[in-house]
């Protein structure tokens, strides 16, 4: 089986869903985000973020959950045991919000990271630029902008998200971890 640079599944959420992910993840109380040394580096990245944990929204968790597991098992077949918090991902056009690239290894974790996914929060129209890439090879391939669409790609790509030339972009980052590759 070919692996995939990245997966698409759309319609998780409804509009109604995704706006109440956003006006909750409005409330978190955010901060700079910072890389992985735990420093903050504005030439790689400048975001804002909060994080949101299993145990007070499980619904949340049950619902990204099995995405994660029918994403995986028709494009990746990881082995994948447990998600991790959740973060909510502002990039806003008047900080100059972008994420170099990087690959998503994690901090302090209890299992590799197997997959990573991102649920698009804003509508496509309502930013410019802030587009999330990945390097497979010797191509870029852009994700899909669409309002709802939970991209998939397995955590040791490497992939960036492009500065936003105007508005916001928000988003919900998800992490799948599991036992050591073998």
């Amino acid at each position: 089986m070919p692996l995939h640079t990245y997966a698409v599944l759309e319609d998780v959420f409804t509009p109604a869903e995704l706006d109440g992910i956003e006006q909750f993840g409005d409330r978190l109380v955010q901060r700079q985000a910072t890389i992985k040394s735990g420093q903050l580096n504005a030439a790689i990245r400048v975001t804002r973020i909060a994080w949101i944990t299993p145990p007070e929204h499980r619904q949340l968790f049950a619902r990204i959950g099995a995405a994660v597991q029918r994403l995986n098992a028709e494009f990746f077949r990881f082995d994948v045991k447990e998600l991790e918090p959740m973060q909510y991902t502002i990039y806003q056009d008047s900080e100059g919000g972008h994420y170099g690239w990087h690959v998503d290894c994690g901090v302090n974790n209890p299992a590799p990271r197997k997959l990573s996914l991102s649920l698009q929060l804003s509508d496509a129209a309502s930013y410019e630029g802030c587009d999330l890439q990945f390097q497979f090879g010797p191509g870029i391939d852009t994700a899909p902008r669409t309002r709802g669409a939970i991209i998939a790609f397995p955590s040791f790509y490497l992939h960036r998200v492009t500065p936003v030339v105007s508005g916001t972009r928000k988003a919900l980052v998800i992490w799948a971890n599991g036992p050591e590759f073998r």
